[in-house]
């Protein structure tokens, strides 16, 4: 009897699915797309309907050729990518490429990599979904029609290399407007003023001014705050009222794509690209000892928090088991998913509940288990009853001024007794004293504080991830690849892991804004996702959504052609001479961004980076000079700043070209190593530490080290480290830590 043939994208998927199915099945693996547009063209055809050319990818023939052999042997093939539109594009270009070898083809989706999940699947095969392909299809031409046709202006215009994107333009536009607030904005003086009140029996009170003659007031300058400080010095207290209330948390829903990218980034620090990468592990299979290859999560591509009633049922035994039955609600939580949401697949949870991290800790490497162990613990929590706390709020009269003070104790743990919420994580408030409306108190002191309003903060990861899921802008199972790319492309930075952008995100948003509105438009994109969901669902025509969206490009792209500005050839004229022959300088823009050059160029070839005073007055930047002189003419040494980061050179160039790594006075650790550690900067642009005596020596760390022994192992070098806003050191051999002092 001949076997079927299963066929799934990745290697470590087919292992897990080939223990279930035994020898009746032949699992193959894809490794991912076999066939896709060209990528040193467009493979669009614009005077034919958009018919896309699609090729064999580059180094996929033989996987082609492979699962083409194994289907002529198959009596039936299973076509089984991920369940979503990218899985479904794969299934369909496999289904062109094989239908000659065998026609006897099904689609089946796993939601979750278990023996249940996957028998279930098999003996109800479905037809391949033509509507979810045309979706992916459309999507795949309209990134083309932008991103092949917006790229080689910016190449033209900018500088080679550069690229534009439907959705990572967007990303762009969203931290460079963030940093245009944060410049434009103006602080607000204002001033808070406690009181300290001590109370027998304890605790004691501290209570923050809260209004002025019956209404909200906030001293917004020093006379103000004095004047108010001086009345409520002479001033007597008494308690106004006590007001006493229940107050509950619910839970949060499960994790979908976008919120588990979010705690990832909050909780783990993890990226994007590693909470989806790890995910992706977890889900296709990990090797449980003797269990074998085992499916630990459901598909983390989804925008559902829709949960099975099994695995309700499964989880309120586990509660009631663990926790007892106060812990688990009358009726069991159910959470309104997006209504853009698609609702194919659930919510991201675990494939058995009874499977606890601390269980399969000892197969997990600590990235594994730390995600694995925060999707569980939300699941199992989104399920569990509310938290109560008793809160207590006190206002308290002094004069024509009014003070409170509020506190908050928990009374019943419920689901944080699994899962603190790191959205909004609270410790409980102050505990009160026992007061009585009427009672009098006695002021001990004032705290009288001068603040300023904050500008709107930078961006985080998860805080960018939220805002473009907010907006609607792509889809969360593409924010990993959006954010890669931007910091890829230097249009972006991370500093303290928060976004700012850089000088050439700026300078290719303006150009952009200038001659693609539409396409810099939140709203325009977050409509043209929507137009991608109708095609899926049946209820748009793909060609139609692409002739209406390219209508209106074509003509930008034209007007663009002829009027966008050509940064290349900009030049702003200075008042500042040319060391070198005397004529004046000019501001041009390359390719690390704008520098001074002489106007005479290519006569005179003079750069230097340069800097604006308070008045935004342009000077030349000076070199910080080191104490020592160049080993070739004498002339003194300078720190200067190139592609890959800082260096040492004579700042006798172009006369004298000497140049030399920059140490950052640390010895190399390796024992026998008489190098010296310096700072470098990979292709991409993250910084690291390296040996000098490279490649003989290959010491190096993402980590600054600094020059102090570890007093636990007695490491030469510790490393300095930034974990979720704390800063410390830390050992790089036995991992010791302390704060930084």
């Amino acid at each position: 009897m001949a076997k079927s043939l299963i066929i799934v994208e990745s290697p470590s998927k087919a292992k897990t699915i080939q223990k279930y199915v035994g020898d009746l099945f032949e699992v193959a693996a894809s490794v991912g797309h076999i066939k896709d547009l060209p990528k040193n063209e467009m493979g669009v055809d614009l005077d034919n309907d958009f018919a896309p050319h699609y090729v064999t990818i580059r180094g996929k023939k033989q996987v082609l050729q492979q699962i083409k052999k194994a289907s002529k042997q198959a009596e039936r093939v299973f076509l089984a990518p991920d369940p979503d539109r990218e899985g479904e594009a794969i299934a369909w270009h496999i289904a062109e490429e094989i239908r000659g070898c065998n026609t006897n083809l099904h689609r089946v989706m796993f939601n979750e990599i278990t023996k249940s999940a996957v028998q279930q699947a098999l003996a109800n095969p479905l037809e391949l979904n033509l509507a979810k392909y045309e979706s992916q299809q459309a999507r795949r031409i309209l990134d083309r029609l932008v991103g092949y046709q917006i790229s080689p202006l910016l190449w033209e215009k900018v500088r080679r290399g550069l690229s534009a994107g439907r959705v990572q333009s967007v990303a762009v536009r969203l931290i460079v407007d963030r940093e245009k607030e944060i410049e434009a904005f103006v602080a607000d003086e204002y001033w808070t003023i406690t009181a300290h009140l001590p109370h027998d029996p304890p605790p004691a009170l501290q209570a923050r001014l809260l209004q002025r003659d019956g209404k909200k007031w906030v001293p917004t300058n020093a006379d103000e705050a004095h004047q108010a400080q001086s009345v409520l010095e002479r001033a007597s207290y008494r308690v106004k009222s006590v007001e006493k209330r229940s107050r509950k948390r619910n839970p949060q829903a499960p994790f979908i794509t976008s919120t588990l990218q979010q705690d990832g980034s909050r909780r783990l620090g993890f990226t994007a690209k590693r909470t989806m990468m790890v995910a992706q592990q977890l889900y296709e299979g990990v090797e449980l000892g003797a269990e074998g290859a085992v499916g630990l999560i459901t598909y983390m591509r989804t925008d559902s928090t829709r949960l099975s009633n099994e695995a309700v049922a499964a989880c309120r035994v586990f509660v009631e088991e663990r926790f007892g039955a106060a812990y688990i609600p009358t009726k069991p939580h159910q959470y309104k998913s997006k209504k853009s949401a698609q609702d194919a697949h659930e919510a991201i949870r675990p494939t058995d509940v009874q499977r606890t991290p601390e269980s399969v800790k000892g197969f997990l490497s600590a990235e594994q288990f730390k995600l694995y162990q925060l999707i569980w613990q939300r699941f199992v929590a989104c399920q569990m009853s509310p938290a109560l706390f008793d809160q207590t709020t006190i206002d308290i009269d002094a004069d024509r001024y009014t003070f409170r003070s509020t506190g908050s104790v928990q009374v019943f743990a419920g689901f944080l007794s699994v899962y603190a919420q790191a959205s909004d994580e609270e410790s409980d408030e102050a505990v009160l004293p026992p007061v009585t409306e009427g009672e009098a108190l006695e002021l001990e002191k004032l705290d009288v504080e001068q603040k300023f309003t904050q500008p709107p903060p930078r961006f985080t990861e998860a805080a960018l991830v939220k805002e473009l899921e907010d907006k609607g802008i792509g889809r969360p199972s593409t924010y990993a690849a959006i954010i890669s790319t931007i910091l890829d492309k230097k249009y972006v930075e991370k500093s303290e892991n928060k976004f700012q952008p850089t000088e050439l995100g700026r300078v290719v948003t303006e150009l952009l804004i200038e001659n693609f509105p539409h396409i810099l438009d939140a709203r325009f994109t977050a409509q043209m996702e929507s137009n991608l969901d109708q095609i899926e669902s049946g209820k748009a025509r793909w060609l139609d959504v692409l002739h209406e969206f390219y209508a209106d490009f074509r003509g930008q792209l034209e007007t663009a052609r002829e009027q966008m500005r050509n940064v290349k050839r900009e030049e702003t004229p200075t008042e500042i001479d040319c060391p070198r022959c005397g004529h004046k300088l000019v501001i041009k823009f390359g390719r690390n961004g704008s520098f001074l050059a002489c106007s005479t160029y290519p006569d005179c070839n003079f750069t230097s980076e340069f800097e604006r005073n308070e008045n935004g007055d342009v000077r030349i930047r000076e070199d910080d000079k080191l104490d020592r002189e160049c080993p070739k003419c004498h002339s003194a040494l300078v720190v200067k700043s190139g592609r890959f980061g800082r260096f040492v050179a004579c700042s006798s160039y172009p006369e004298c070209s000497h140049t030399e790594p920059l140490t950052i006075g640390v010895d190399c650790p390796r024992d026998g190593c008489s190098g010296r550690l310096m700072e470098k900067r990979t292709r991409k642009g993250r910084i690291f530490y390296a040996c000098t005596t490279f490649p003989k020596c290959d010491f190096a760390s993402w980590n600054r080290p600094i020059a102090e022994e570890c007093p636990v192992c007695g490491s030469k070098i510790l490393e300095e480290i930034k974990k979720r806003g704390s800063e410390g050191v830390q050992c790089p051999k036995c991992k010791w830590q302390k704060p930084r002092a």
